[in-house]
């Protein structure tokens, strides 16, 4: 059993131990804003019983609401569509063909670093950068709480949700994030290339490993630690990344939608110029 899959089941006996005591009071998910207060108040002291502090706790969850929109867009969601050439065509079309390039260019000793650590090229991680917040240039401006609060509270994927939702919490403890300040996607995805607080946690890092990484604020950062994620998920250093060949499957890891990953590969190999 993986480090991770363990880690969920206990955190699920834990849920189950603090939700039981509290039954009386909390629902354990729901489909709407109905008892998510109480429910949150619940949840604080499981997130307690998983060591985070009682402080950062109030800190992060304090005001928290649920939030309608986050839910809508979750059960809305489709897997970007059916098409291939349609979603690839407006992700990857010329002018972000030329921006990558642009980027290629300007941070090429950082990339050239990155490529020697992880064995992943620049043109990988400028596309997924790239398809992910427009080179940073969006990431998000979902109040990050709300949102993993309200999809832990949520019947559709609550166990999901409410490990990235410690996770989260365990950013703000480590004092890698602030939590008033903590912003990004609707799902929880926070940084330049879109990391879950859980990836954030195991796989941020720097172009030369020094130093704290800043996913958010620091591009090379951002870069580095989505190509630690490729590494730590099978990329092999020089091998093809295009669907049938090797590192295609650490790209679906990345994303597990096939058209996406076939837009990454895409966009990657005409930043590379193949």
């Amino acid at each position: 059993m993986r480090g991770r899959d363990l880690k969920t089941l206990v955190f699920a006996a834990v849920m189950a131990a603090v939700f039981g005591a509290a039954s009386a009071r909390a629902a354990e998910c729901g489909t709407g804003a109905e008892g998510f207060d109480d429910w949150l108040k619940s949840f604080k002291q499981v997130a307690i019983n998983n060591g985070v502090s009682r402080e950062v706790v109030n800190a992060a969850l304090g005001g928290v609401t649920y939030d309608p929109s986050v839910k809508a867009h979750d059960h809305g969601a489709a897997a970007f569509g059916r098409n291939f050439a349609s979603f690839a065509a407006s992700h990857a079309s010329p002018g972000m063909i030329a921006r990558g390039k642009a980027m290629l260019k300007r941070y090429a000793e950082p990339l050239a670093k990155i490529e020697q650590r992880f064995g992943v090229p620049g043109p990988v991680v400028v596309a997924i950068w790239g398809l992910e917040t427009g080179f940073g240039a969006d990431n998000g401006a979902f109040p990050t709480f709300t949102a993993l609060a309200t999809l832990a509270y949520d019947c559709r994927r609550a166990e999901r949700y409410r490990a990235e939702l410690i996770d989260a919490l365990m950013l703000v403890q480590r004092g890698v994030v602030r939590p008033n300040q903590l912003r990004g996607a609707w799902a929880g995805e926070l940084g330049q290339t879109q990391f879950m607080p859980s990836a954030y946690l195991m796989f941020a890092t720097t172009p030369d490993g020094g130093g704290r990484p800043d996913l958010i604020h620091n591009s090379t950062d951002a870069l580095a630690s989505t190509a630690n994620f490729l590494h730590g998920h099978g990329w092999q250093r020089g091998a093809g990344w295009d669907e049938g060949e090797p590192n295609f499957a650490a790209i679906l890891q990345w994303n597990r939608a096939p058209i996406y990953a076939k837009t990454v590969a895409l966009f990657a190999d005409r930043l590379a110029g193949r």
